[in-house]
C-alpha cells in the first residue's frame, strides 16, 4: 500500500514515520508513506495557499486551485482520496478495515477556517475522527494512517489485531502479564491453568462484560451466538 499525505505542515509527520510500528512497516516495505507539502503547489511567490472567505467572515480558506494541483500531481485512477474534515463520516474500525484494502490512499489535511467548497469535487470521500474540531487535519490523518497500517499483512502479527476492540464488534477482553500478583491484585487463575478452551470462554465473557458495562450501544449491532446470549445473561445477573 502507498499512503500519501497532503499537508501544510509536513514536519509534523517526521516522528510519525520514524518510530515504532510505522517505521518497521515502512522498512519492511509493507507500506510506503509519502508526505507532500501543499505549499509546493502555490503559484504565489510567498507560497500562500489560502485567502479570505468570499462574503466575509473570520479565518482563511484553503484555495481550490492549489489543493487541486496537489491532488492531481499525487494521484492516479486507482487513488482513494480522503478529505479529513469534521463534516465527514464518523471513522471506526470498519472504515479502517475497508481502507486497508486500498492500494493507493491519499489523505488531504485541512487547516485554517476550512476548504474551499469546490475542493470536495476532487476527493473520494470525507472522514471525521470525531465530533470535535482540531486546528488541522494532520492529527486525524496520523490516526487514520496508523489504524490502517497496523491492519496490513506483515505490519504486525495478525493475531495481535484480530481481537482488538471493535474488530469483533466488542471491546477487547482484559489483558494481564507478570507479576502474577501485585498489591494483592492477582491475575485470574483461569489464565494460568493452560486450558485453552476455558481461557477462550473467559475472554469471550469478559469482552462481553466490558462492552455491556462500557459501550452497551455496540451490542445493538452485535451478532449474538447462543453461547453469547447465555454469557450475557450470566453477566447481567452478576452485575446487578
Amino acid at each position: 500500500m502507498k499512503i500519501t499525505i497532503l499537508t501544510l505542515f509536513p514536519q509534523m509527520f517526521k516522528g510519525f514515520v520514524e518510530e515504532s510500528i510505522i517505521k518497521r512497516a515502512i522498512e519492511k516495505e509493507v507500506v510506503e508513506v509519502k508526505v507532500v507539502d501543499i505549499r509546493d503547489y502555490s503559484l504565489n511567490k510567498h507560497r500562500h495557499v489560502d485567502d479570505t472567505p468570499c462574503g466575509g467572515g473570520a479565518g482563511m480558506v484553503l484555495q481550490v486551485d492549489v489543493c487541486h494541483r496537489a491532488i492531481k500531481d499525487n494521484t492516479n485512477l486507482n487513488s482513494h482520496i480522503v478529505m479529513m474534515t469534521p463534516q465527514g463520516i464518523k471513522y471506526d474500525q470498519k472504515v479502517a478495515q475497508r481502507l486497508a484494502k486500498e492500494e493507493d490512499l491519499v489523505l488531504l489535511c485541512g487547516h485554517y477556517e476550512g476548504f474551499d467548497e469546490r475542493i470536495r469535487d476532487y476527493v473520494t470521500e470525507e472522514i471525521s475522527i470525531g465530533d470535535y474540531v482540531l486546528t488541522g487535519g494532520e492529527i486525524p490523518a496520523m490516526a487514520l494512517a496508523d489504524s490502517v497500517i497496523r491492519l496490513l499483512d506483515h505490519a504486525i502479527k495478525e493475531e495481535s489485531h484480530l481481537d482488538d476492540s471493535f474488530s469483533t464488534g466488542l471491546l477487547e477482553y482484559p489483558q494481564y502479564t507478570r507479576p502474577i500478583e501485585y498489591e494483592n491484585k492477582k491475575v485470574p487463575e483461569v489464565l494460568l491453568n493452560g486450558n485453552h478452551k476455558e481461557i477462550k470462554l473467559f475472554r469471550k465473557k469478559e469482552a462481553l462484560r466490558r462492552t455491556y458495562l462500557k459501550r452497551p450501544d455496540l451490542l445493538k449491532d452485535y451478532n449474538f451466538s447462543s453461547e453469547d446470549k447465555k454469557l450475557l445473561d450470566e453477566i447481567i445477573k452478576e452485575e446487578k
